[in-house]
């Protein structure tokens, strides 16, 4: 007899329906798989077996044919253990086989009937919902992510003889249901501004950083704050939407980094190490996964040791930041993740992290100060909007017992502005200054005369590439927008200009 299950895997962060026909007759005693099965789905028939034994279903030696369609996409997972197991069910008419047609299941199953979390629930909710399924059922530890969902009844159920219920007496199982407010709870960052003492240049620039969303690189010798700054930006950032929580969520779920919880409500703070790889980095491997750059998708990449990288890693994030997307291709089919995020970086002055340290007179020298930075390329440079030098923290700052502006005060006027740009944007699919196209250059990024001239100067003098000039004109239109100035004034420009100081040394 053959029974038809619908179920779901993932490609990329996209989910895509796949239905699971199982066949059992008389005959020889196999148990067969098809429809290009990695090795754990394989491995479903020990784990469907022993669960159904288990829990008390006795099954016959049979010959079994699984057959995951469309048969030429490569299924990987252990999601489709439910499905398998609903079909050796309808055929010992323990569940009704009409009512199968009217959901979609994933699950992996343990061996005693349990009902374990499976990967990327959010994007097979969201595609359940697309295609019109009455509803979802998934393991319990999955209820919050795929609960997210609106207009989707979804079934978190603990174990196989709960499915059974539901199939057999609908009435007596009703979809989980949660308040909002248990979803999506209130952006709650562990570290804050005022830990930070002095800096005040630093903490300036990044507030810009931070309202127009441009990316950052912070040099200066060890025990500056470098990495302290940084892990406190995305505490001054305005708090995700909900479309953007969706959106982060849904990377998170299809990277099976959720663990149980219903949304990633804080913006992701993604700190590799230098020894990561390209596929690590930007997303990659044999079945592509997302990287580091899309796990940051909107909120904030940290490279500490920016020279320390591989050059070929770091050329790889010229895509991504200029794109705000990764594209992973494979023979046959490639893969899109999404990757708007902030770049950070530190470094320190030379290669040498002593020097600077012990005074002036041992400080990095000119020579050593560009082989060093010579190990950054100039494009990828080009793309960093804000550039500066983070100091030595000076003695009566750090015994100051003066209390530091919190981040609740700086994210104020970081989402005051982001709502100007939002207004500006209106239309556009563009949230920050920092994602302005030539187009929207020229039209919002209007100049006076002065500060033309001003900037023209900067230009000859420091040999800045087209591309560094519309970042310095991006920059000042996010400075004017602190301000809630219409217009972009010269100090604005001067401003900016000051926040490329790779660009006076190169």
């Amino acid at each position: 007899m053959l029974f038809k299950i619908t179920s779901a895997a993932l490609h990329g962060i996209e989910a895509y329906p796949v239905e699971v026909e199982v066949d059992i007759s008389a005959g020889f005693p196999t148990f067969v798989t098809v429809g290009l099965p990695d090795a754990a789905v394989r491995e479903s028939k020990e784990r469907v077996r022993a669960a159904l034994k288990n829990c008390g279903y006795d099954l016959e030696s049979k010959r079994v044919t699984i057959n995951l369609a469309p048969a030429d996409r490569r299924k990987e997972g252990s999601a489709f253990d439910l499905p398998i197991a609903l079909g050796f069910l309808a055929f010992l008419e323990v569940v009704p086989a009409a009512r199968l047609c009217d959901h979609l299941f994933v699950g992996e199953l343990a061996l005693d009937g349990r009902l374990k979390p499976v990967r990327g629930a959010l994007p097979i909710a969201l595609m359940a919902r697309e295609r019109g399924f009455r509803g979802l059922v998934v393991p319990g530890a999955n209820a919050r992510e795929a609960a997210l969902v609106r207009g989707l009844e979804v079934y978190a159920l603990e174990d196989i003889v709960r499915v059974v219920r539901l199939l057999r007496e609908p009435q007596a199982v009703a979809p989980c249901r949660f308040e909002e407010a248990e979803l999506v709870g209130p952006a709650d960052y562990a570290v804050d501004f005022e830990d930070v003492k002095g800096q005040q240049h630093v903490k300036r620039a990044l507030e810009v950083a931070a309202a127009g969303a441009h990316n950052v690189l912070l040099v200066g010798p060890p025990g500056a704050g470098k990495t302290m700054l940084a892990r406190r930006l995305p505490s001054i950032l305005p708090d995700m939407s909900y479309d953007e929580m969706l959106e982060v969520t849904r990377v998170y779920s299809a990277a099976g980094l959720l663990a149980g919880s219903g949304t990633v409500g804080t913006r992701p703070f993604r700190a590799p190490h230098h020894t990561v790889s390209d596929a690590g980095l930007v997303g990659g491997g044999a079945v592509p996964k997302p990287g580091e750059v899309s796990l940051a998708h909107h909120g904030l990449l940290f490279l500490d040791e920016l020279p320390e990288f591989k050059r070929k890693v770091l050329e790889d994030l010229r895509q991504p930041v200029e794109d705000g997307q990764v594209t992973v291709v494979r023979s046959g089919y490639s893969v899109v993740f999404p990757a708007a995020f902030m770049l950070v970086a530190a470094m320190n002055p030379c290669a040498d992290v002593r020097r600077g340290l012990l005074g002036r007179e041992v400080d990095c020298t000119d020579g050593e100060k560009a082989r060093y930075y010579a190990k950054i390329s100039g494009p990828l440079l080009d793309r960093i909007d804000i550039q500066l030098e983070v100091p030595e923290v000076k003695f009566r700052d750090i015994v100051s017992r003066t209390p530091a502006e919190s981040s609740a005060a700086i994210r104020a006027r970081v989402t005051a502005a982001r709502r100007i740009q939002t207004e500006r944007f209106a239309g556009r699919r563009l949230f920050a200054n920092a994602q302005m196209g030539p187009k929207e250059v020229k039209q919002f990024c209007l100049l006076p005369p002065e500060a033309e001239r001003l900037l023209e100067m900067a230009v000859t003098k420091l040999g800045f590439s087209a591309r560094a000039y519309d970042r310095v004109l991006k920059v000042a239109r996010t400075i004017a927008d602190l301000e809630a100035s219409e217009g972009i004034a010269t100090p604005h420009v001067s401003e900016a200009v000051q926040y490329r100081m790779m660009d006076r040394l190169r």
